[in-house]
């Protein structure tokens, strides 16, 4: 697993696809935060802290991660490379984690070069050090379990097709209803008591307790329950392919 692991690393890092996505959400998220003068602009806020970061960095991953997850397996099944790695001495299981973890790993280090804003928002504020340290951090960790939720389910959709455009369309239409189509379905108020059932299993909902400072082990276990609802999802489709 280890091994393949770095396999994909390395192809994220030795091809051009991992340095777009790494590029385009530091410039869009550098645009979005610091240039343009717009409700997501950290310097013409009235409080020293990330939330408009931490608000807007979902909606670029949306876009972002299903199209670094895209050809994951959908390429593997189109090229039918996908039959050498049923032959290789490793479960299924793991092969679908080596790909997970390393989408995961690009995301953590997409995410590495923004601890430049805390940075910046810590010595802007007014006294220096106003920024909620404890909020922020808590902040990431959310961010960090939002986009590991989404690699799921990117990868989730690219073992359901071959065409690399089609898993990325439906990873991002995915994406969309577990992070905030839920949550807007059930605010309509058309199922009655089930209306919070409906929001509770929407990503935001959990992302939003936990960017208010406090992490409850029932936001964890969420977010870790996604993470594996979908990856069994793409295995049962994996295992599917080789009968």
């Amino acid at each position: 697993m280890r091994a393949l692991y770095f396999k994909e690393i390395k192809s994220f890092l030795s091809s051009i696809i991992g340095y777009i996505f790494i590029l385009i959400y530091l410039i869009a998220s550098g645009l979005f935060h610091w240039i343009i003068s717009y409700n997501t602009n950290l310097l013409e806020g009235t409080e020293a802290d990330l939330i408009p970061f931490f608000n807007l960095s979902p909606i670029i991953f949306l876009i972002l991660i299903p199209a670094i997850t895209m050809r994951s397996i959908a390429e593997e099944r189109r090229t039918g490379t996908i039959e050498l790695l049923f032959t290789r001495p490793i479960s299924d299981l793991k092969i679908l984690l080596a790909k997970y973890f390393a989408g995961v790993t690009l995301l953590v280090i997409a995410l590495v070069p923004t601890i430049i804003y805390y940075i910046s928002m810590y010595y802007l504020g007014s006294p220096v050090g106003v920024i909620d340290s404890g909020a922020t951090f808590t902040s990431y960790l959310g961010l960090i379990l939002m986009g590991a939720a989404f690699v799921a389910i990117g990868i989730f959709a690219s073992s359901l097709t071959s065409s690399q455009i089609v898993a990325f369309i439906l990873s991002m239409f995915l994406c969309w209803i577990f992070y905030d189509g839920l949550k807007l379905l059930g605010s309509f108020n058309l199922m009655g008591k089930f209306d919070f059932v409906v929001q509770y299993i929407s990503l935001s909902f959990h992302y939003d307790a936990i960017k208010r400072g406090v992490v409850d082990t029932s936001d964890i276990i969420y977010f870790i329950s996604i993470i594996s609802l979908f990856i069994f999802a793409a295995l049962t489709v994996i295992k599917t392919l080789k009968k």
